[in-house]
């Protein structure tokens, strides 16, 4: 089997003035989740892949949780990019929080491009085991 993709190489001159002159471009994309439950509250983990913590936000407001970043990818020294169709992506995503879950005590932690976020419920709101007494 041969590889018959060839690199072809534009001619950096035919870029027009306006060309040079955009912004880079941006995309915002709904970044992949996993969100478990059990009896103690709820865990989301989002894929941010390219995002550091000074690019990241997370806010609860009116009982929603709010995930915005931005990644950065950067180039490389002494190269330049032959093509890119999103040089910064931006990664936005919302959820409704339940009335049982204590936004109050929300943990995020960021590691290796992967939020976590664990979400308690309020104490009133999770199971309890109840002691039954014999007279």
């Amino acid at each position: 089997m041969t590889d018959t993709t060839q690199m072809v190489e534009r001619d950096q001159s035919a870029v027009t003035k306006s060309q040079e002159d955009r912004s880079t471009p941006t995309m915002t994309l709904l970044p992949a989740v996993d969100i478990v439950e059990d009896s103690n509250g709820v865990t989301i983990w989002a894929d941010l892949p390219g995002v550091t913590k000074d690019k990241l936000e997370v806010n609860v407001h009116d009982g929603n949780l709010h995930i915005e970043a931005e990644a950065v990818v950067p180039t490389p020294q002494g190269l330049r990019v032959q093509h890119a169709e999103i040089r910064q992506p931006h990664f936005a995503r919302a959820f409704s929080l339940s009335a049982d879950l204590d936004a109050s005590k929300i943990e995020a932690n960021l590691q290796d491009g992967v939020l976590k976020l664990t979400i308690p419920r309020r104490d009133e709101a999770r199971p309890r085991r109840i002691a039954v007494t014999v007279e």
